[in-house]
């Protein structure tokens, strides 16, 4: 696996748009022992997250900061690339990201042009790391053939509903992290009998189980979202959490399929 160890649960912040709100959850979690904190600029909530990360009694590099452009927003040609990371470092209050992902390869995505400026972000310190999101086999074939910096991730939706195997095999023969967003699958995952009865088995909650499912490859890595204390203890416990190989084929044998995130134009199948 890349040298960049993720932490096996990190913090999603997708819907926290009140900024009072946001800016105490990264605070919070942070404080809690979070240290990947993923936003978007399409999530309109950079700047609340940048304070929270400033509020926080953690040194600003202990925490990997993921964000992304969004095609339909920032856009991703070269110079909107540029354009958008720089508003991006401005609102958060950093001098670089982490991480930065292209949102959806859609819009005016384009591979080559696009990738190049990525891969410029890392060449000029803006990043460390390039990361695409909704990506299927197909695409991040040919991403991986336009990127001239290495590819650290795919966040994608990942929950017992919606495995993905054929993506987390994806990521370990090319050795990067896929990353799971919605991975409590908008919370219908809780109620899964297989997760329920996992959870039970080991005294923890459901959200734990879950979670100790999606991330049981050593390659994939989970970013729920939370806002209450009490949400972020019990999903940040998930990471030490093991499941027995009968828990993981317990969930595995889920055989309801549902996908709760999809964007009309998206090159999904």
């Amino acid at each position: 696996m890349t040298a960049e160890k993720l932490p096996r649960i990190g913090l999603g912040t997708w819907q926290n748009e009140d900024p009072d709100q946001c800016a105490e959850t990264v605070r919070t979690a942070l404080e809690m022992g979070y240290r990947h904190v993923d936003t978007a600029r399409f999530y309109g909530n950079e700047e609340a997250v940048g304070e929270g990360i400033a509020a926080a009694d953690v040194a600003r590099e202990d925490v990997f900061l993921a964000s992304k452009l969004h095609p339909m927003a920032e856009g991703l040609a070269y110079d909107e690339v540029y354009d958008g990371i720089e508003e991006s470092l401005s609102l958060l209050g950093v001098e670089a990201l982490d991480l930065v992902y292209v949102h959806w390869p859609v819009g005016n995505y384009d591979a080559a042009e696009t990738l190049s400026a990525f891969g410029d972000l890392v060449d000029d310190g803006l990043a460390r790391y390039v990361g695409v999101s909704n990506f299927d086999t197909e695409l991040l074939a040919e991403a991986l053939d336009a990127l001239d910096v290495p590819l650290l991730a795919n966040q994608v939706e990942r929950h017992p509903m919606l495995p993905r195997d054929d993506l987390v095999a994806h990521a370990q023969e090319h050795d990067y992290y896929l990353v799971a967003y919605s991975p409590l699958g908008r919370g219908d995952a809780l109620d899964l009998p297989a997760v329920e009865a996992v959870a039970e088995k080991h005294g923890v909650s459901p959200a734990q189980a879950c979670l100790a499912w999606v991330t049981h490859p050593d390659n994939v890595v989970a970013v729920p979202k939370a806002t209450g204390a009490d949400h972020l203890e019990d999903n940040l416990a998930a990471a030490d959490l093991t499941l027995d190989p009968e828990d993981v084929e317990r969930i595995d044998a889920v055989d309801r399929r549902e996908r709760f995130v999809d964007r009309e134009g998206a090159p999904w199948k």
